[in-house]
């Protein structure tokens, strides 16, 4: 059986870096901080971490909200494909910068482009 993404990214330490870094970043970022204005961060980096763990192929331990539903919010304050841009940006940075392989990198990144349209609630 071939590893999952989760497993050739390093596994739970990877992941941990990577959401740790990635909100670091997404919080720095003026094109879509102010979406997290309020939020938990504490919350959301447990819901991300055990999100990106599921979709990354590891243990699913992801209780949260489907993406839809967890982001209409989002939508109704103007959440738009720039801003999801800004996001994946944002993500395929944090990879670069822990050394994660370009190969993987783009499989990961086609994990998230994946989920755009619920995101979006298209």
């Amino acid at each position: 059986m071939s590893q999952s993404l989760y497993d050739r990214i390093g596994g739970d330490a990877a992941v941990n870096a990577a959401v740790d870094l990635f909100y670091r970043k997404v919080l720095a970022d003026d094109r879509i901080n102010h979406f997290f204005d309020g939020i938990d961060m504490a919350k959301q980096h447990a819901k991300q971490k055990a999100f990106l763990t599921m979709a990354l192929g590891g243990p699913n331990n992801y209780t949260g909200e489907d993406m839809r539903k967890g982001h209409a919010h989002l939508v109704a304050r103007g959440l738009n494909d720039s801003h999801f841009d800004a996001v994946m940006e944002n993500l395929g940075a944090t990879l670069t910068e822990l050394g994660v392989p370009g190969d993987l990198i783009a499989e990961a990144a086609a994990i998230a482009e994946s989920t755009r349209n619920d995101v979006l609630g298209k």
